[in-house]
């Protein structure tokens, strides 16, 4: 059995995909932006914006059954590498006990609002 979760955000209405897909003890958060989409507000620094992003990611973990201690993969996306000393903080405050794989990608993003796309892959311990 599949559980689709849904974060609200237009986008997953527009483009054909959920916020997370749990199946069985795996949970598989798609990429999240630093929107807050209840109010579709996306701050101006990465800090802030890599916030919502975890906020929005905890959320459907624990919708899904899941936290984010399940977390063993996260994908991070970011449009500068100048960025990574200014994300750096928030990424240990998530992450920094949790020690999960990681890849770090400089890219383009959708809007170019947008400063980070965090991805996370969870399975129940």
């Amino acid at each position: 059995m599949v559980k689709y979760i849904s974060s609200g955000s237009s986008f997953e209405e527009k483009l054909g995909y959920s916020r997370a897909l749990i199946k069985g003890d795996w949970a598989f958060v798609s990429g999240v932006t630093g929107y807050n989409y209840k109010t579709m507000d996306m701050p101006n620094n990465i800090a802030q914006q890599a916030t919502n992003c975890f906020e929005t990611i905890q959320s459907s973990l624990k919708e899904g059954g899941f936290s984010l201690s399940d977390t063993v993969r996260v994908q991070y996306t970011l449009t500068n590498s100048d960025l990574v000393d200014e994300i750096a903080p928030i990424l240990k405050k998530y992450m920094g006990d949790i020690r999960p794989a990681a890849t770090m990608i400089i890219a383009n993003l959708m809007k170019p609002e947008m400063l980070v796309e965090i991805e996370i892959t969870a399975l129940k311990n």
